[in-house]
């Protein structure tokens, strides 16, 4: 059966609706990462702590958008043939808020043991943070503009390219100079894969953001 364009057009905009808000979750999460590395600095535990459950409640919340996006993608059928790109974003977005989960849990663990970082480590590590948060806002913006055509998208989705390399800097500059530190090795282990996650957080970002190009040439 063929269904008329403004059917379609509706079921695009459905869809486009609950990835947006599964995508804001994640950013939720995303914005917290720096305010815990802030805490880090300042040794403040009790703030830090309450960032990490905020942090893993918020992930909790991301599962269940993921969840309604699948369950709207499945009740929308075959109507929407670019279903499954709409999925692959989700589901690259998703695993930046597992991965900020997963900084704030090392950094608790730093604090709680208290194990010594230097102080200008911990201030790349807050640089880091946020050029990763920026990125994932660039991605926001990326997704905001996708019903606006594949011209707007490609324009912004070069903008989480280019905010993903400011990372990828850092990131270098820090994983040398953490290599080059004399910490103790728990310190050091925990600390190369809060760098890790970091670095995967915008990698995911600048993924998504190739997802979201192709979902344009079909909105």
């Amino acid at each position: 059966m063929v269904l008329p364009a403004e059917t379609e057009e509706r079921v695009k905009r459905r869809a486009l609706s609950v990835c947006q808000d599964h995508l804001r979750r994640v950013l939720d999460s995303t914005r917290k990462v720096p305010q815990i590395i802030d805490c880090f600095i300042k040794n403040d535990k009790e703030d830090a702590r309450r960032l990490f459950n905020e942090i893993r409640s918020g992930e909790d919340e991301v599962d269940k958008a993921r969840r309604l996006v699948s369950q709207e993608l499945a009740e929308i059928g075959a109507i929407l043939i670019s279903r499954e790109d709409f999925l692959r974003f989700t589901n690259l977005t998703s695993e930046i808020a597992d991965f900020s989960e997963g900084i704030a849990f090392r950094l608790v663990e730093l604090m709680e043991h208290n194990w010594n970082v230097p102080g200008d480590i911990k201030k790349d590590l807050l640089r880091l943070s946020e050029a990763v948060l920026e990125t994932v806002l660039k991605l926001r913006e990326t997704m905001m503009v996708l019903s606006y055509g594949s011209a707007k998208t490609m324009e912004k989705a070069k903008d989480v390219e280019v905010a993903e390399r400011v990372v990828d800097e850092i990131y270098r500059q820090l994983e040398i100079k953490l290599l080059g530190s004399k910490l103790d090795f728990p310190t050091l282990i925990l600390l190369r894969d809060v760098l890790q996650l970091l670095e995967d957080s915008a990698d995911k970002a600048e993924d998504a953001a190739d997802a979201a190009r192709i979902l344009s040439f079909i909105m």
